[in-house]
């Protein structure tokens, strides 16, 4: 299975995935990254926070967004470039988060779409905010 072709991609082609966000999700990531700060592991010392309890890593939130470049658009044999994210605002356990990507530029010479991408939650709220670069696979014969 191969994604699309630069020549397939078009400025304004979007996608998304939704997925809710677990208390697995969050422990598993910490267990993989070995990030177990408290305000993602500890309820009793989260509570004593401004988010007033555990909230989700913002990379592991942001994790959504390559399944969106690796999975659909371009999709597999997809090279994520480059990201920058700005995290407007927590993720508690339990929210419903859509992960969207939008091309917004198509730099057929150097094989480069640049995407708009945003995370919200299940109340419209972004959440995550950014753009990124991907090399989508190569056209096969």
């Amino acid at each position: 299975m191969q994604g699309l072709s630069i020549d397939k991609i078009k400025v304004g082609d979007k996608t998304s995935v939704v997925k809710t966000i677990g208390e697995s999700d969050v422990y598993l990531f910490a267990g993989i990254t070995g990030d177990l700060n408290p305000a993602h592991t500890n309820q009793v010392t989260a509570k004593e926070t401004i988010f007033k309890g555990r909230i989700a890593h913002g990379i592991l939130v942001s994790g959504l967004i390559s399944t969106c470049f690796g999975m659909q658009l371009p999709g597999p044999g997809t090279i994520y470039l480059s990201q920058n994210l700005k995290f407007t605002a927590p993720v508690h356990f339990g929210d419903t988060i859509t992960a969207e990507i939008e091309a917004i530029e198509v730099i057929e010479d150097r094989n480069r779409v640049k995407f708009k991408t945003v995370c919200t939650n299940q109340d419209g709220k972004v959440v995550i905010d950014g753009e990124a670069m991907v090399m989508p696979p190569k056209k096969t014969a």
